[in-house]
């Protein structure tokens, strides 16, 4: 059974009601005069486009939903996906053409640029997302490799360190941090409180990670109370796996002290 885009917007916890998909053609300019797009178009120039619509409610609905889906056409009967944007209402409006607070949202970013989608209604370049859910998705091209930024430059949101952990595009990351154990340390943004842990033994930093990108805590007592959507996590410093676990120990020990982690932070030793 072929995947069809519905089951994607509910993933990505857009509800079908609440959402317009749109489908931008390349056209330099229309026949009413007003500015298109072209495929060396900016986001922001495909924004400003995007945002501003037809005041004719027979052309774009009078009330349109939260979420609009905006694809660019992609030969024949394709469309690529662009950008989810949240429709934060109506600016202007001066009886022939309406402006849109639009901002670009955090729905769908992973599968910006990736996912295709067949076009069934050549002659249609919006429709409600109930109907567009039916339609087949034609393929989701593998994601951009991220480099990796070096140990020295890792700083890692709990969402960020969950999307190294499995997604492809930062495979060179897992393998990195595969290479090495050490000592690291999570911080909790909301009140500045630390914690100093380590990796040794038969644990890479990559492992240890993993777990907490799991379950959040990594097993920690101190950590389980706590939300770790406001945990970052760094390393202060790395070790080769041939390293004795005393040398690692005294270096996790000299942090814990340096930065006062066992009186005013999270370490409980």
């Amino acid at each position: 059974m072929a995947l069809t885009f519905g089951p994607i917007l509910s993933d990505a916890g857009i509800d079908l009601a609440d959402a317009l998909v749109i489908r931008h053609a390349y056209v330099k300019q229309h026949e009413n005069g007003f500015s298109g797009i072209h495929a060396d178009s900016t986001d922001q120039e495909i924004l400003e486009y995007t945002w501003n619509q037809a005041a004719d409610p027979q052309r774009f609905p009078s009330v349109p939903p939260r979420f609009w889906v905006v694809f660019v056409k992609e030969g024949g009967d394709q469309a690529r996906l662009w950008s989810v944007l949240e429709n934060r209402g109506e600016v202007t409006n001066d009886g022939e053409r309406r402006v849109f607070d639009l901002v670009a949202s955090e729905h769908m970013e992973d599968l910006q640029h990736r996912l295709v989608i067949e076009w069934r209604s050549p002659r249609s370049w919006w429709m409600r997302a109930a109907t567009a859910a039916s339609y087949a998705v034609m393929g989701i091209a593998d994601a951009e490799p991220v480099p990796f930024p070096g140990f020295d430059h890792l700083i890692l949101d709990y969402a960020l360190l969950q999307a190294v952990m499995r997604e492809h595009r930062y495979a060179s990351w897992r393998t990195a941090l595969s290479s090495v154990m050490g000592v690291y340390l999570i911080t909790d943004t909301r009140d500045g409180r630390q914690y100093v842990g380590k990796a040794d033994g038969a644990e890479s930093i990559r492992q240890r990670w993993n777990v907490y990108a799991a379950n959040g805590h990594g097993g920690n007592v101190e950590l389980r109370s706590l939300n770790p959507a406001s945990f970052r996590f760094s390393l202060l410093r790395v070790f080769d796996p041939a390293t004795p676990a005393s040398v690692i120990d005294a270096a996790e020990s000299h942090f814990k002290t340096a930065l006062d982690t066992r009186r005013h932070g999270l370490n409980r030793n």
